[in-house]
């Protein structure tokens, strides 16, 4: 169960600022281990299943007006409805996810609404900088107009890996991405590219540096044992959506990053590339539903790979044994909306290798979803 209050003030012509108190419990599949495309992307990774309260989102943005044009803006999560310059340079800062602002994709970047794997749902490996709940502090910068848009941010980066405290040492340890979006039309039917570059500095170990160590004690490598401040971990993120008719659109993305060092925040995956497609329901005369399919494929390092099967634990994978193959997912769903203010969604999942290991599964994951959303703009 996750419920998000989502609070937003315009406090001057283009100066907003955001409050998101939220409220999260459960207990993934054993105990959210064991699958690097985990199939609920809203199971968090805590120790306990009791529903807590915290504090999501605190933000401040600035937009700075850069031409005379404006354009609207509907009221939404996060989203004052007014008007916004349409050449602008804005400036967040705060509380936030990273994923607020990068790697949006049209029909698969909400698992409340649309895809639930973790890996669909965002990049999978971009290892994007979080505490266990998704969220982290910093700034970003957007460089906004009619077809691009260019952002940059700079955050903190947890402590340890999944950790919920952050590491202050934000000189030495930090997560930086980039990211560049060119917005299109088609024959009259939009679509968007997006090219992302990160680089994580954090108090992270080094597979290839766990191994030697673990051969001459005669032990189980740890890569624990090797963390040290300012690791670098680097990544490319590709994605892409395009409407090909009213209500049917497709949509991909291709990942990878450089694999050789620990996972660290998200989840434990190097490489993927996934590809979907997704339809409104207006043929058959329900307008607000979605159905939708895709399919991911994921991968990890030579030297992931052989960490792991020397027994070798990541903080979500790892049995102590591995025969490796590339962990698949397909995914389905349809979501129907039954009244206002109310969807319901079933989702199916099929996990071919979890956790990249062929003597695992096959594995069907069926999901009941239900969603509210309330509110007054």
């Amino acid at each position: 169960m996750t419920s998000t209050l989502y609070l937003g003030l315009r406090l001057a012509k283009y100066t907003q600022i955001y409050l998101d108190p939220e409220v999260a419990g459960g207990r993934g599949f054993s105990n959210t281990n064991g699958v690097g495309n985990f199939p609920n992307g809203e199971m968090p990774r805590v120790a306990t299943a009791t529903p807590k309260p915290y504090l999501a989102r605190f933000y401040i943005t600035q937009d700075f007006a850069l031409g005379d044009g404006r354009e609207k803006t509907e009221s939404g999560a996060n989203q004052l409805g007014g008007r916004r310059p349409v050449t602008r340079y804005s400036v967040t800062i705060g509380r936030f996810t990273l994923t607020d602002f990068f790697d949006f994709n049209r029909y698969s970047h909400d698992p409340r609404t649309q895809f639930m794997g973790w890996a669909v749902m965002y990049n999978g490996a971009w290892d994007y900088p979080a505490d266990t709940r998704g969220y982290t502090w910093g700034w970003m910068h957007e460089l906004h107009t009619r077809q691009w848009s260019f952002r940059y941010a700079s955050v903190a980066m947890p402590r340890v890996a999944n950790g919920l405290r952050f590491d202050r040492r934000i000189f030495r340890n930090r997560g930086d991405v980039v990211e560049l979006e060119h917005r299109h039309q088609f024959r009259e039917h939009e679509g968007a590219v997006r090219v992302l570059y990160y680089r994580n500095h954090a108090n992270a170990g080094t597979y290839a540096e766990s191994l030697p160590i673990a051969a001459r004690t005669n032990t189980i490598p740890d890569i624990t044992a090797t963390r040290r401040p300012g690791t670098l971990k680097y990544g490319f993120g590709l994605s892409a959506d395009q409407e090909v008719w009213k209500g049917l659109g497709v949509f991909g993305r291709l990942g990878w990053n450089n694999g050789k060092t620990e996972s660290f925040a998200f989840t434990a995956l190097d490489s993927l590339a996934t590809a979907g497609i997704s339809a409104g329901g207006r043929r058959w005369k329900r307008p607000d539903d979605t159905v939708a399919a895709e399919v991911t494929t994921a991968g990890i390092s030579g030297v992931h790979a052989t960490y792991l099967s020397r027994g070798g634990l990541d903080f979500l994978i790892g049995d102590g044994a591995l025969h490796y193959a590339r962990e698949t997912i397909a995914e389905a769903y349809y979501s129907a909306r039954l009244r206002q203010w109310f969807f319901t969604t079933l989702d199916l999942q099929h996990i071919t290798n979890p956790a990249y290991n062929r003597d695992r599964g096959p594995v069907w994951v069926l999901s009941l979803r239900l969603h509210t959303e309330l509110g007054k703009k």
